[in-house]
């Protein structure tokens, strides 16, 4: 299949095609069904509020637990019938698959002091939430190098914009970050999301709607408080 029908069959379910590679031995790709290496990657993702609206409206918001997963399974496992290709998901694990690493071989993106990868257009309000895995190598176009956003702006908003100064040059703090979104003082941040994410000024017109905000802070929430019960 041309990459051009591939991204049509993506772009139908609300979702982006973000970039591709040819595989290589160090990017530690799974072997497919039939025992050969995968030629090729697609990773498949959001990009602003792309995909939202054909979310919010999916039967998985039903109240099932993970139902952005389960959308995402649903819609990414038809395209991969349709293309032919193996279907793989960040949320399958552990062990997990190093997405963030590909990321960097299929776009310009690079790692911000949130930690969060960077896109020169798209800033912050982008997410990686499939890949695709092909027998065949595909023609793919060349990853165009941009700087990272990052290394001009002086003033790094992102690092002063947290009420609890969770994020600093030396890391995240997250048991400050869930400690304040717990508690009734954190409230402005769950319902409008991550003020150091928002602070960023590159991609602002990507922004996410206000209730995707919601959603993605109650999500990390539950998640956050999940791994804690689970240690105890």
């Amino acid at each position: 299949m041309e990459l051009a029908e591939i991204e049509r069959l993506v772009s139908s379910t609300g979702l982006r095609l973000r970039g591709g590679f040819h595989a290589a031995p160090e990017d530690g790709l799974p072997v497919l069904p039939d025992g050969k290496p995968a030629a090729a990657l697609l990773l498949v993702g959001t990009v602003g509020r792309s995909a939202w609206t054909a979310f919010e409206t999916a039967p998985e918001r039903d109240g099932r637990p993970h139902p952005q997963d389960a959308w995402t399974r649903r819609v990414v496992d038809e395209v991969a019938r349709a293309a032919q290709a193996l279907p793989i998901y960040p949320f399958d694990g552990p062990p997990y698959w190093p997405f963030q690493r590909w990321a960097m071989r299929a776009e310009p993106v690079t790692t911000s002091p949130l930690g969060i990868l960077i896109h020169p257009e798209y800033g912050l309000w982008h997410a990686y939430r499939a890949a695709l895995l092909f027998a065949d190598c595909l023609e793919l176009p060349a990853v165009e190098p941009r700087p990272s956003p990052c290394a001009s702006c002086r003033d790094r908003p992102c690092l002063k914009a947290c009420p609890v100064g969770a994020f600093t040059p030396a890391g995240y703090d997250v048991d400050s970050c869930v400690g304040h979104i717990s508690i009734e003082a954190g409230a402005l941040c769950m319902a409008n999301g991550c003020r150091a994410r928002d602070a960023c000024p590159i991609g602002v017109e990507y922004r996410y709607a206000a209730a995707q905000k919601r959603f993605h802070m109650e999500a990390f929430l539950r998640a956050r408080l999940a791994d804690l019960e689970d240690k105890r």
